[in-house]
């Protein structure tokens, strides 16, 4: 038996059909070349001439060049019509593609419900429909919509919609648990028992996550014979979703040793997936399987401890077999080889035996007894540690800040900060106005360092983020403050704990600064003072 799998993702056709989900051609263009790069199979691009986006989509992609096929998405004919003068078939040829996918029923319930006509005119629309695109030189890819549903209901009428794809000349057919109620034993058993009813088929299955079984389902096929798996890049897809390609395809590869897109490409898995998050602008769960940021990150001394010695004490592959890598979290319940491990990672000089480490680890876990959270916050974190170590020479120190915020009547609110800092023994006072308290604190900051620190234009605050501590308190309530930063070649994440939420954020936010200018050095005395007395700035 071959142990060879084809992979067809549906992310662009599919997985946008989940909410909150929408891609641009442009968008679609780009996952598409990534989708490729990864080396799955079949890329299936929407349903030609549904709207402009996908017809545009068509278009582009037939310049790329790509290996994997692209095809399209459509149903069968129209009932008690005939196949080459159906417009759906007609839009499918003129997309330009050399494969196309169509889903036909094989549920005599939705035969007679959705379609509302004959289980023989239902066969009929499926041999025509597939028999006419292969005579136009297609490769078809029958999907068996709610099969398994139906095979549970009717099981001789399914399989006769299987056999009459097949003899139209489908080149796949694919096995759909629509409605994702069916358990990973009833989809083997099924799938299994095709075997002698059509022996040698070609069969594929696609399945959906409503009872978050779409994996399992999907591996539970395939043992059984399946070998076309289609599926979406993070389980992107209507309701709860579709069967998630980023665990079904290690999965099949690393664990039950199947080919699905080789070792090189299985890399790229990681990168894949959360580029795909990123265009979609989803965020993807920190703990997905194989893929997540935390899907390799240890929080528990004992653990890290262990796998310090040797990675397989708790991980169950190399992380960089799917492009992730091992994390090292620090919090309440590290110990001192997470704090080491921390440490050797940032290039900090660390003496594991030495009473630093000892005090560092009691402050980090009185400060997360506070409210704070490093996991989140590497770069608060490298700060605490290098200050601890004696690498730290602080750039500026903060003096005061003050806040006016005013609404009036019919004009929005106005936020203004007031800033004094000091640097090299001389104050900064400046102010600057912004949209919110935080952008404006955000301003004046900025304008008080970047005469001394001119890298610090090339710096901005892209995500801001606050959680509540204690609900129990309403309004005065402890709030949790975690601020992303990026320049030209990184990003680094700050945090900052009060009652007040403006003073976390002036924390998250100075610690954001201070994180940028690590390395830099003190502007010379002469410097500072060549430069013009600063009082506070006009806007």
């Amino acid at each position: 038996m071959s142990k060879s799998i084809f992979i067809f993702d549906t992310t662009l056709r599919d997985g946008t059909q989940g909410e909150g989900i929408s891609l641009s051609a442009d968008d679609k263009i780009k996952i598409a070349k990534k989708l490729d790069a990864l080396g799955v199979h079949y890329i299936e691009g929407g349903i030609p001439g549904s709207n402009s986006k996908d017809i545009e989509f068509f278009k582009r992609v037939q310049q790329l060049g790509l290996t994997s096929k692209v095809t399209a998405f459509g149903s069968t004919r129209r009932k008690e019509s005939i196949a080459h003068q159906d417009a759906n078939l007609h839009r499918i040829l003129e997309s330009g593609v050399k494969a196309a996918t169509l889903v036909g029923k094989s549920w005599d319930f939705h035969v007679h419900t959705a379609l509302q006509t004959s289980l023989e005119e239902n066969l009929a629309m499926i041999y025509d429909s597939i028999a006419y695109l292969k005579q136009q030189g297609l490769e078809v890819i029958f999907d068996a919509e709610h099969f398994f549903d139906g095979f549970k209901n009717n099981p001789e009428y399914t399989v006769s919609v299987l056999s009459k794809a097949l003899e139209a000349g489908a080149d796949w057919l694919v096995m759909c648990d629509t409605n994702g109620g069916t358990l990973p034993h009833e989809v083997h058993q099924i799938v299994s028992s095709l075997n002698s009813s059509l022996p040698e088929a070609p069969l594929g299955v696609h399945t959906h996550n409503d009872c978050e079984l779409a994996v399992a389902n999907t591996l539970s096929a395939v043992q059984a014979g399946v070998r076309h798996v289609q599926g979406t890049m993070n389980g992107y897809g209507e309701r709860c979703g579709n069967a998630n390609l980023c665990s079904i395809i290690p999965n099949l590869q690393l664990k039950l040793g199947y080919d699905c897109i080789g070792e090189a490409n299985l890399s790229q898995l990681t990168s894949t997936a959360r580029y795909v998050s990123e265009i979609a602008n989803v965020n993807m769960p920190v703990n997905q399987p194989y893929v997540g940021n935390a899907a390799f990150a240890h929080k528990g001394g004992i653990h890290v401890s262990a796998i310090l010695r040797d990675s397989r004490t708790y991980e169950h592959i190399e992380p960089e077999k799917v492009g992730n890598k091992q994390r090292i979290l620090v919090s309440e319940l590290a110990g001192q080889s997470n704090i080491v491990s921390k440490a050797q990672d940032m290039g900090v000089d660390f003496d594991p035996t030495s009473e630093q480490s000892k005090h560092v680890i009691s402050k980090i876990k009185e400060l997360e007894h506070q409210g704070y959270q490093f996991e989140g916050a590497d770069a608060s974190l490298e700060l605490l540690l290098r200050e601890a170590s004696g690498e730290l020479q602080e750039l500026f120190t903060f003096e005061s800040f003050k806040m006016l915020v005013e609404k009036t009547a019919g004009r929005p609110v106005m936020s203004e900060a007031f800033v004094k800092i000091k640097v090299a023994g001389q104050s900064i006072y400046t102010a600057a106005e912004g949209n919110g308290p935080v952008n404006a604190l955000d301003n004046a900051l900025r304008k008080a360092l970047q005469q001394y620190f001119p890298t610090l234009k090339e710096m901005h605050l892209s995500d801001y983020k606050v959680r509540v501590m204690d609900d129990n308190d309403a309004t005065a309530a402890r709030v949790r403050v975690l601020i992303e930063s990026k320049n030209i070649e990184n990003s680094w994440n700050t945090v900052g704990v009060s009652g007040n939420v403006i003073e976390a954020s002036w924390e998250a936010l100075v610690d954001s600064m201070r994180y940028a200018l690590l390395g830099q050095m003190t502007p010379a005395q002469t410097e500072i003072e060549s430069l013009p007395r600063q009082g506070i700035i006009n806007h």
